[in-house]
């Protein structure tokens, strides 16, 4: 999925000038409502046509009450999301199935999952959807991370304490840095078959130290294998 999901953050950037919790403008556009249609102007128009609409449609519309039709004209509304936003589909495990709203109905998806601390804290955010077939990649993930991280010492990820990859945070929005990784089949079938992952940070203000966060795998293969080509 294009944008960057929001997540609750635990460290903040006061020293990166960024208020931590900013929208980005990437991610969020204005509504724009338009203004009503002046009331002395709508009654003009209702009384420029008062007399037809009382000959031509007092009957049909007597027919309509006495049967219990609603008239046509009438929006019953619709529930669900507004095209352009954000909803979950569904749940698989410990991943959230997170869709985007189109008008054309073929929703774009991914996985996602909030990643905690040792202690059980919100730290990070990651999602992960598929690619098409024939790349390198079969999945891309994008991992949002508090914008106090070293980003020197990149991100590293081991699936059931596996050996370690590497890799490299992309950019910063104001909610904090991403980094976007490409996942092979190996590294999906891994998951498939894993427990949990484990990705590690370092912070700015503690370079010494490394934040590990679970990744749990419960529910991926049902929710990996249930997603549509999505091309972030």
């Amino acid at each position: 999925m294009n944008a960057v999901p929001n997540t609750a953050l635990t460290l903040t950037a006061r020293e990166q000038g960024v208020r931590p919790g900013q929208k980005s403008d990437q991610n969020y556009e204005a509504l724009m409502i338009k203004k009503l249609t002046p009331i002395t102007l709508a009654a003009a128009l209702l009384c420029g046509t008062a007399g037809f609409a009382q000959e031509t449609e007092a009957q049909p519309e007597a027919e309509a009450q006495q049967s219990g039709e609603v008239p046509s004209d009438l929006d019953l509304g619709e529930s669900g999301p507004r095209v352009g936003e954000q909803y979950i589909k569904e749940t698989s495990g410990d991943w959230e199935v997170s869709c985007i709203k189109t008008e054309t109905g073929e929703d774009p998806c991914a996985m996602v999952q909030i990643l905690n601390g040792q202690q059980g804290e919100p730290i990070a955010e990651i999602t992960v959807g598929k690619l098409p077939e024939g790349g390198a990649a079969v999945a891309w993930a994008n991992v949002i991370v508090p914008l106090e991280t070293l980003l020197q010492a990149q991100l590293a990820v081991s699936i059931d304490g596996a050996p370690r990859k590497l890799y490299n945070y992309h950019h910063c929005v104001p909610i904090g840095c991403v980094a976007q990784l490409g996942l092979t089949q190996g590294d999906i079938d891994a998951m498939k078959g894993g427990s949990k992952a484990v990705l590690s940070l370092v912070p700015a203000r503690l370079p010494d130290q490394i934040l590990n966060m679970d990744m749990s795998l419960s529910g991926f293969t049902a929710g990996f294998d249930g997603l549509g080509v999505n091309v972030n």
